[in-house]
């Protein structure tokens, strides 16, 4: 396997054209005690690309026939992109066709908006527009913008579907 960095980082607020097939398979594999209640929300996650685009998920049923691979990660996690712990970088994916989620497990997650933790869904959301190719976006409302505060949600923006079907002329 190349060893890509990753192409994109979703960062806290509270510091400071790819190669993928049509369809593809998620292993959503969840590999630690707090990522089980996110298969939920990464799962919505996806049915909403899905919903907005040309794509189509289904999830794998091993990790070494998975696209995507998704993963709760610690600091140094062996790609090349350490996490940096709590606050700061909450999440990366590597080019489409590296297919590597992570998200940071030192974060405070999740399950809709809730003081002082961030949205597993709303993460996911961004992390899957990059593993679709996008980039992030200057609109701060949309999905694609850089960093999020703790305590927020959000959903697919215009500008993320405008993005998207530039990206694969569609």
């Amino acid at each position: 396997m190349t060893n890509f960095t990753p192409s994109h980082t979703f960062l806290s607020s509270l510091k400071g054209r790819s190669g993928l097939p049509q369809s593809t398979t998620s292993p959503m594999d969840f590999c630690k005690a707090p990522q089980l209640k996110s298969r939920g929300p990464t799962a919505r996650a996806f049915r909403t690309w899905v919903a907005n685009t040309h794509f189509k998920f289904s999830q794998a049923q091993t990790l070494a026939n998975a696209d995507l691979k998704i993963g709760f990660l610690r600091r140094d996690h062996g790609d090349g992109s350490p996490f940096d712990g709590a606050g700061g970088i909450l999440a990366h994916a590597f080019a489409p066709t590296d297919g590597r989620f992570h998200y940071d497990a030192d974060e405070q997650w999740s399950v809709g908006a809730r003081p002082g933790a961030f949205d597993l869904e709303t993460v996911a959301l961004h992390e899957i527009g990059h593993l679709l190719g996008l980039g992030h976006s200057s609109v701060e409302g949309a999905i694609m913008f850089s960093s999020i505060s703790p305590g927020v949600t959000k959903g697919l923006h215009g500008d993320n579907i405008q993005g998207i079907r530039a990206l694969y002329n569609t």
